[in-house]
C-alpha cells in the first residue's frame, strides 16, 4: 500500500522541500539498517528540549528551576511524544520491517522516537524558526496544561531539607507484607535530628510519598 505523505505535512501545516529527509525520519532500523531514523530522534530530541526549556523560561519568568525542570520533563517525554505522535497518526505512515502476511502493531516507543526524529528533519530541512513553529503549534495544548503542574512532596521535603540543613531526607523501607499481586509498602522518612514519619502505599513509591507528606504536615 503506497503511503501518502501529504497527508501527514497537511496535519503539520508543514511541507517539505526535501521529501527523502521526511522519509528517512519515519524508518525504522529494522526497515533499513543504513538509511534510518535513529540519528534524527538523537537530534530532535535536542531540539525538543531546546525549544520546550525557551517557551517555558518565557512564560514563567520567575518560577523556581525545580518547578521548571518538572514542567520541562513532563512536556518532553516519550509519553507526551507518544501522545504528539498519536494526534498526528504517525504510526500509518512508519516504516518498518513486517513479516509476510503479518500485521504486527508497531511499539508505543517506535512511534514516539519517529515523533522526535520527525521533529529532527522538520529542522535540517527549513531550519529552527520553522520548526520552533511546529513544535509550539502541536504542543500547544500541553504548554497550556502545564501551568496546573504541582511539585510533588518529596521533592518539596528534599527543598527544605536541603536548604536548612545542607542534607537530603533519609528513606527507610520498613516492611513489605501482603499477597505478590497486592503489596503494601511501609517507608519511613526522616530529617536531621527529627525521629521517622512513617506511611504506607501500594508501592514503594506510593509509600515515600505518603511519608513526605506526613513530614511536611508535621512541620508546618
Amino acid at each position: 500500500m503506497k503511503i501518502i505523505y501529504q497527508n501527514l505535512e497537511k496535519k503539520l501545516k508543514f511541507n517539505f522541500k526535501d521529501k527523502k529527509i521526511l522519509i528517512k525520519s519515519l524508518t525504522h532500523k529494522s526497515y533499513d539498517n543504513q538509511k534510518n531514523n535513529e540519528k534524527m530522534e538523537f537530534l530532535g530530541d535536542r531540539v525538543l528540549g531546546l525549544v520546550v526549556a525557551k517557551k517555558l523560561l518565557e512564560i514563567y519568568p520567575d518560577e523556581k528551576e525545580g518547578i521548571l525542570d518538572k514542567k520541562f520533563a513532563s512536556l518532553v517525554n516519550k509519553k507526551t511524544c507518544l501522545e504528539i505522535a498519536k494526534n498526528l497518526d504517525l504510526e500509518k505512515y512508519i516504516l518498518i520491517f513486517k513479516p509476510k502476511n503479518k500485521n504486527i502493531k508497531i511499539e508505543d516507543k517506535v512511534i514516539a522516537d519517529c515523533c522526535e526524529a520527525l521533529i529532527g528533519a522538520i529542522y535540517l530541512d527549513k531550519g529552527f524558526i520553522a520548526v520552533e513553529k511546529i513544535i509550539l503549534y502541536l504542543w500547544k495544548k500541553k504548554i497550556e496544561e502545564s501551568v496546573i503542574t504541582e511539585i510533588d512532596a518529596k521533592t518539596k521535603l528534599q527543598e527544605f531539607s536541603l536548604k536548612k540543613f545542607k542534607k537530603l531526607p533519609i528513606y527507610k523501607l520498613i516492611s513489605n507484607t501482603g499477597p505478590r499481586h497486592k503489596p503494601i509498602f511501609k517507608v519511613g522518612v526522616k530529617l536531621v535530628n527529627s525521629k521517622f514519619y512513617v506511611s504506607e502505599g501500594k508501592s514503594k513509591k506510593d509509600a515515600e510519598q505518603n511519608a513526605a507528606i506526613l513530614c511536611l504536615n508535621n512541620l508546618r
